[in-house]
């Protein structure tokens, strides 16, 4: 795919300005530890496991990586490890993250990567086989269904969209910073919990058929299949 290999060439492209650059987020990555949390408004933590991140694809990471079929794109790629290992397997793939140190750290690691959001304009539109959510990412943007609905217009007909969903049966919409627990802290961003029931909800309304939900190492998984024709842009006639 040629998309792909030219971006090899341009894995640290330039990118809009977003909180996922945050100091506490940036650190994190660079020294591949935390600790580090999501924090809400009212003081509750969600525990973010940069270690796991930043280490190899592990047994739970590669029952996802199994499912991918065509050219898979890595939405929020974080530090790469996923997009590492499709590109150490020989699999067409592209990670998106809007810190560039998770960009540079999955060119690092040997992954193509941009600093781009998925809300921007990407490579390929409409041709992906498979799109990846992984570690919370069904969050980015702080509205799922608005999330699925973009990234219906991403895959190709018939493509796949895997998605890491939350434990508990939540779907909530709030104002989170990263703060790495020792008084450092982010700007405010929008943010998305998401449990399976809820995401199925949310994908029915996007265009998106549920086919697979499996559970691996405690975290737990949906697959879901564009089955409808890619939704236009607002405005277009």
């Amino acid at each position: 795919m040629s998309t792909v290999e030219s971006v090899r060439e341009r894995a640290n492209g330039p990118g809009k300005a977003a909180s996922w650059r945050a100091d506490p987020y940036t650190r994190a990555l660079r020294a591949g530890r935390g600790p580090l949390f999501l924090r809400r408004a009212d003081g509750w933590m969600l525990p973010l496991d940069v270690e796991r991140w930043c280490a190899d694809a592990d047994a739970a990471d590669r029952t996802v990586l199994r499912r991918c079929r065509g050219p898979i794109l890595d939405i929020g790629c974080g530090p790469g490890r996923l997009v590492a290992a499709l590109a150490l397997l020989g699999r067409p793939c592209l990670g998106i993250d809007v810190s560039r140190a998770a960009v540079a750290r999955t060119a690092g690691a040997g992954g193509p990567a941009l600093c781009r959001s998925v809300f921007e304009p990407l490579p390929d539109e409409g041709r992906w086989g498979t799109a990846l959510l992984i570690d919370g990412n069904i969050g980015i943007g702080g509205d799922p269904q608005a999330l699925l609905t973009r990234v219906g217009r991403v895959v190709t007909l018939g493509g796949l969209l895997l998605v890491e969903v939350a434990p508990a049966d939540v779907d909530e919409r709030v104002q989170v910073r990263v703060d790495d627990g020792r008084g450092d802290v982010g700007t405010a961003f929008p943010w998305a919990r998401v449990g399976a029931p809820a995401l199925l909800r949310h994908a029915r309304a996007a265009g998106w058929t549920a086919v697979e939900r499996w559970t691996a190492l405690g975290r737990g998984f949906a697959a879901l299949q564009r089955t409808t024709p890619r939704p236009r842009p607002a405005g277009e006639s």
